[in-house]
């Protein structure tokens, strides 16, 4: 039995291994090409070693982008993190509100109400987006950062998440906040929120990431290149036709808009872990 177990963890570490290499070499590879002036990333084969053009590419594509189609890229870093960030907090405002009415108050046809919420997420992206894009432009909020973050605020999986973990919480907790006198709001600020930072903490993880890398939504929404995002910008900087693709700075842009969200999943990886847990109760 003891031998076994030593081959199953041998196993174990070998596939682990396996699967680093497999996510670490490609982001390595755009590392090494984000190092190189225009004659090297062109190499066949591209060197493995990395070249001294890292910090030359960075400030070039910081304060100028590539291709002579975008923006500069430190601007289009920022509307990303505010667009991730807007929707980021709007998502959890709104869903843990959502989710605290549900559970806790009682009305007719509540938990209709939230399956109604819930079966939204049945309907696939392409039978919402366009309608949403008519109600956005009806509205004249198309560039707007309002256009970019305040259609994508509402999220079932996020209702469904905060109403699983509220459920989990003892009833005597409210009849102790009424016997204290408190209303509604002093007992959802006092004794809900505060519980309910774990759960807080990972859909802000889920969301940042979820708003950081949107593509199709800033397409349709911007059409100003001051306005648009990291990710649509990486795109533009990728050349159609005849021609060239300056690679060095694509891979360099890459590399700059894997920081932010990287930060934001190390910085909140033990309450991204613990909520998690703690909503599946």
């Amino acid at each position: 039995m003891i031998e076994n177990r030593k081959g199953f963890d041998l196993f174990c570490h070998a596939v682990l291994i396996a699967g680093v290499v497999l996510i670490v070499f490609p982001v390595y590879v755009a590392f090494c090409a984000a190092t190189m002036n225009a004659q090297e990333v062109f190499t066949v084969p591209l060197s493995l070693v990395p070249s001294t053009h890292l910090f030359e590419n960075v400030a070039y594509i910081w304060g100028h982008g590539s291709g002579g189609t975008t923006a500069p890229f430190g601007r289009l870093l920022v509307n990303s993190f505010a667009m991730a960030l807007g929707i980021a907090v709007g998502k959890i405002a709104v869903s843990i509100l959502s989710a605290y009415a549900i559970v806790y108050f009682r009305f007719p046809f509540r938990n209709t109400a939230f399956w109604l919420i819930f079966i939204t997420l049945m309907l696939p992206v392409e039978v919402r987006i366009f309608p949403t894009v008519q109600v956005v432009s009806t509205l004249h909020l198309t560039n707007t950062y309002a256009g970019l973050t305040m259609p994508l605020i509402a999220s079932a999986t996020a209702t469904f998440l905060f109403r699983q973990f509220f459920m989990t919480l003892p009833d005597e907790l409210m009849d102790a906040a009424r016997i204290d006198g408190a209303g509604p709001l002093r007992f959802f600020w006092d004794v809900v929120l505060p519980l309910s930072k774990t759960s807080i903490a990972a859909l802000f993880v889920i969301t940042f990431i979820y708003g950081w890398n949107q593509y199709l939504w800033p397409i349709l929404i911007t059409t100003e290149a001051s306005l648009s995002t990291a990710v649509v910008g990486i795109k533009t900087m990728i050349a159609s036709g005849d021609a060239a693709t300056e690679w060095q700075y694509v891979m360099a842009a890459t590399l700059l808009a894997m920081i932010p969200p990287l930060v934001v999943v190390l910085a909140m990886q033990r309450w991204f872990v613990r909520g998690l847990v703690d909503s599946e109760k």
